[in-house]
């Protein structure tokens, strides 16, 4: 099935060549590179200023301007934080001109925050981006305070309409979805655990970042498989010009990048990071266990010639833990758990005209976890791996009209054995899924833009799934300075996550017990250039859920027995009774201010929204708010350099310094999670012979989840001074988390306790992380 639905890809690419290879109009094609470093730039503006025709460039850099008349133009093309490069040419009929294009970082050479944006426009920016789609660039994620050190998923936790659950957690909630409905992929590859433990760091390596993109609904064609969002993280390349790295130290980590050019064909890029707890705090205090992750990452370009380039990228995580109950002796209790991730692909990019350009994938991805609690006889192995063969090829039939279209075959296998005394869990399986999928942009004038797009899933598992899943974008210009946005779609998703605290979750997938999920998404979107730069965008979004899945904790009381073993115990292989069906709905409206330049740039969001939940066999089946439902939620990122604040105020051109200070604050509220409150109690009389307290209570509870927390708040600060040599730079950096130390709370804990001969039931609040400041420094040579 592999190799024919590759043969018939190729086969369909050379009958469109030779179906357009007649067209007479001219064609201007090209990439663009960030001139420091020789990396694509995605996003980048291209136009011809006297026909006010324009475009962007992809995912990899390449731009076309199909059907071009005969004439002269100048070209401007156009970055934020680089300076705009013009060129006027002449092209000729049936001209297919080839111009790949250097940009040089604008007004402060060398620096993250600059002053100029692109002349383009910030509303024509927000026309071309897709609905509900957010992007960060390295730069702007490392700027943001957090726990420790940098972080995507929590950076991704500022945003409007992604929030987290509490904060030993880096895992992230979208728009009312749970986790395991966001699609993460690095370089093309599915990653199916993004999170260390104890949630202080999520699995991705800042350094190596060159741009991730957010899309929190309603996306195109080109991705399935999850019903929430898609986060797809693009690493550098490598700097194509010359030898380069950055090192940092923290309190708990320390993370090298490296990168250098490969003669004059490619480059290369590696980055190394490792938490050292286990050598110092697990070693000082006792309650610390004894942890640490390890993580990397290479990533090889070859620019094989100018129609072909290539990358292969690796990436690999280790985490380990060794936790004993009282580490001053020697045959204390204790466990022992490792997990980690290893993902790859090669990625083929090719142009076979000038008008289709194309993308190939292979990649690999494989998640572990090895559990063993030797003392209670209890032992779990836990394992996917994924590979996948897939392909896109984009078509620019002219400015007005251009198609996508491409296959994935996914072929997954996963097992999960537990070992514990009467009975043992054995379960592996074989999944494969077969997809296809077409998408069109229309530009019937400079006002509309029209996106349609269809995929279809054929999922092979112990019973069969096929569905067809439409979407629909349409973008209008309102005026010169706002645009409005609708996008409307299906979604399916096929595998579901068991979530355990502080372990590392179990992916099972649909079968004969659990069926598919779907859900629908209507996203309108209202966006504004304001001044000096500054973006407003508003939307509002509804979404259903059909056959959501959430995990059953009484599920032994219905699980019935595979076989059984030599020993006569059973041995449990399926999903049977493991999960609660239901179905539930989200809706809500956001609201973000952003300035990405300036010496005063970052981001103010605020999101209303509401998610409820129908699960069979739970609140008798009446609505509820999940857990991570968050009513209302405020954020706000500052990013402050303050040598030139001043100057930008005053309106006065910026000045350059070797030695700088840049402040940080992130400000975030969110209204009280919901939790479920004990209605009454009950005295449990237990037996005579029973050793122990004779008398206990036991809580009965109320409504599920109709009870709120308090509030919870919390504002983090970060100064880093920056000091600049001729070839080297060396910021050493303070963070604050939680600044004014909020005691916001995590849960309730009843305890029951004995005072003056009565059974009594105490009540305390469990915190979160409370004033936790860290200091550190970053090398740059």
């Amino acid at each position: 099935m592999n190799h024919k639905i590759f043969f018939l890809f190729i086969f369909l690419f050379a009958c469109i060549k030779i179906s357009f290879a007649q067209v007479g109009e001219a064609t201007i094609s090209g990439f663009v590179y960030d001139s420091s470093n020789g990396e694509a730039l995605i996003g980048a503006n291209v136009y011809l200023k006297e026909t006010n025709r324009g475009t962007s460039t992809n995912k990899s850099g390449y731009f076309v301007l199909p059907r071009i008349n005969p004439g002269t133009y100048e070209l401007v093309i156009s970055y934020i934080g680089y300076k705009t490069y013009t060129q006027i040419f002449t092209i000729k009929d049936n001209d297919n001109k080839r111009i790949d294009v250097s940009l040089y970082p604008d007004a402060i050479v060398g620096q993250e925050v600059v002053v100029t944006a692109d002349s383009v426009g910030t509303i024509d920016r927000l026309f071309n981006k897709q609905v509900s789609k957010i992007e960060l660039t390295s730069a702007q994620i490392n700027k943001v305070p957090q726990v420790i050190e940098a972080d995507l998923l929590r950076t991704l936790q500022t945003l409007p309409g992604i929030v987290p659950v509490s904060d030993f957690s880096s895992a992230i909630y979208v728009r009312g979805g749970t986790p395991d409905q966001n699609l993460f992929m690095v370089d093309g590859t599915d990653v199916y655990n993004p999170e260390h433990a104890f949630g202080i760091f999520s699995t991705f390596n800042t350094d190596a970042i060159k741009k991730v993109e957010v899309y929190k609904g309603g996306f195109s064609a080109e991705y399935g498989g999850r019903l929430s969002s898609v986060i797809n993280i693009t690493n550098n390349d490598g700097n194509r010009n010359k030898f380069e790295g950055k090192a940092s130290l923290s309190l708990l980590s320390l993370n090298t990048t490296l990168q250098t050019p490969l003669g004059s064909f490619g480059s290369l890029s590696g980055s190394i990071r490792r938490t050292y707890i286990d050598q110092t705090l697990a070693k000082w205090i006792d309650d610390v266990p004894n942890y640490y992750f390890i993580d990397g990452n290479v990533k090889a370009f070859f620019d094989l010639s100018k129609t072909n380039k290539m990358s292969v990228s690796y990436f690999g995580s280790k985490d380990n833990l060794n936790f004993l109950v009282d580490k001053n002796r020697s045959e204390s209790l204790g466990f022992d758990y490792i997990w980690g991730n290893q993902t790859g692909s090669i990625n083929w990019k090719f142009i076979l005209t000038p008008k289709i350009f194309g993308n190939f994938w292979i990649t690999g991805s494989h998640f572990f976890s090895n559990f063993n609690f030797d003392d209670a006889d209890f032992r779990e192995e836990n394992v996917i791996r994924d590979f996948t063969l897939k392909g896109a090829i984009e078509y620019f039939y002219s400015d007005q009209l251009d198609f996508k279209f491409g296959f994935e075959q996914k072929n997954v296998s996963g097992g999960l054995k537990q070992f514990f005394p009467g009975a043992r869990v054995d379960v592996f399986k074989n999944r494969k899924l077969y997809s296809l999928y077409f998408s069109s942009t229309w530009t019937p004038s400079s006002l509309w833009n029209i996106e349609t797009g269809i995929r279809g899933d054929y999922f092979i598992s112990d019973i069969d799934f096929k569905n067809i899943d439409p979407r629909l974008t349409i973008k209008y210009r309102l005026s010169e300075k706002s645009n409005l946005k609708f996008s409307t779609g299906l979604f399916h998703q096929y595998a579901n996550r068991i979530p355990r605290m502080f372990f590392i979750s179990i992916w099972t997938s649909a079968d004969e017990y659990v069926q598919g999920s779907s859900s629908f998404h209507f996203i309108s979107g209202y966006q504004r250039a304001l001044a000096e730069k500054i973006e407003l965008e508003v939307e509002v979004f509804y979404k259903n859920y059909k056959n959501i899945y959430s995990y059953n904790p009484t599920f032994l009381a219905d699980i019935v027995p595979n076989n059984y073993d030599e020993n006569n115990l059973p041995v449990y292989g399926n999903s049977r009774g493991l999960f609660n069906r239901g179905d539930g709905k989200s809706f809500g409206v956001e609201f973000l201010l952003r300035k990405e330049i300036g010496a005063l740039n970052g981001w103010l969001a605020y999101s209303y929204s509401k998610t409820e939940y129908i699960i069979d066999a739970i609140n008798q089946t009446k609505p509820f708010p999940p857990r991570h439902d968050r009513t209302h939620a405020v954020n706000a990122v500052a990013n402050i350099d303050l040598n030139n604040f001043g100057n930008e105020v005053k309106g006065r051109k910026f000045t350059h310094s070797d030695k700088k200070w840049l402040l940080g604050v992130n400000f975030t509220f969110y209204s009280g999670q919901p939790i479920t409150l004990p209605s009454s109690v009950y005295l449990v009389n237990q037996a005579p012979d029973w050793t122990g307290n004779k008398n206990s209570l036991a809580i009965y509870p109320s409504t599920i989840n109709a009870f709120r927390l308090p509030f919870y708040s919390r504002l983090d600060f970060s100064l880093i001074y920056e000091i600049n040599y001729q070839s080297w730079s060396l910021s050493p950096y303070l963070q604050v988390f939680n600044l004014l130390s909020r005691r916001n709370v995590w849960f309730i804990r009843y305890k029951n306790e004995i005072k003056d001969g009565f059974v009594r039931q105490e009540i305390e609040n469990i915190n979160m992380f409370p004033l936790l400041p860290s200091i550190g420094v970053s090398i740059k040579f």
